[in-house]
């Protein structure tokens, strides 16, 4: 993980492949949410952490753009970066890149919602959440950026 990007290697499993012989569309998601936990936790931002706070995560919207196919047994390089904050919500970023030649299999983004969990209602990120993560605003910058 270089400094704003956090980065998750990995193969694309058999069970990923859908009957048109690529990773189904529900296995993005999946990855985009598993790797987004896995940069809080490796953030400071763990479930314990959110349940001791008594907040947590939701999703507004997805926003995903397929440009190649990704196969069995094709090693991926994941990016994930926070684009930035509002009072209570946060976009996340994320690209899918072959590992072999580092071509763009797929970009996208997410609007995560902070909220208390025991209301389900939006609530203000805290400022100690806000410095535990370096915001980019620019693919081009977090591309070079995960290079480092």
């Amino acid at each position: 993980m270089t400094a704003g990007v956090f980065t998750h290697a990995f193969a694309v499993p058999g069970t990923a492949i859908d009957v048109n012989g690529h990773a189904n569309n529900l296995e993005y998601l999946r990855w985009m949410q598993d790797v987004a936990t896995a940069h809080s936790d490796a953030r400071g931002w763990t479930l314990a952490r959110y349940r001791e706070t008594g907040t947590t995560w939701v999703i507004r919207s997805h926003e995903i753009e397929y440009l190649r196919p990704a196969f069995a047994g094709e090693d991926i390089t994941l990016l994930t970066w926070i684009g930035g904050f509002e009072a209570q919500s946060s976009p996340r970023h994320y690209l899918f890149l072959r590992g072999r030649d580092r071509k763009i299999l797929a970009r996208a983004r997410t609007v995560w919602v902070f909220v208390n969990a025991a209301t389900g209602r939006a609530a203000a990120i805290p400022d100690a959440f806000r410095a535990a993560f370096e915001t980019i605003t620019d693919e081009r910058d977090a591309l070079s950026r995960s290079l480092r």
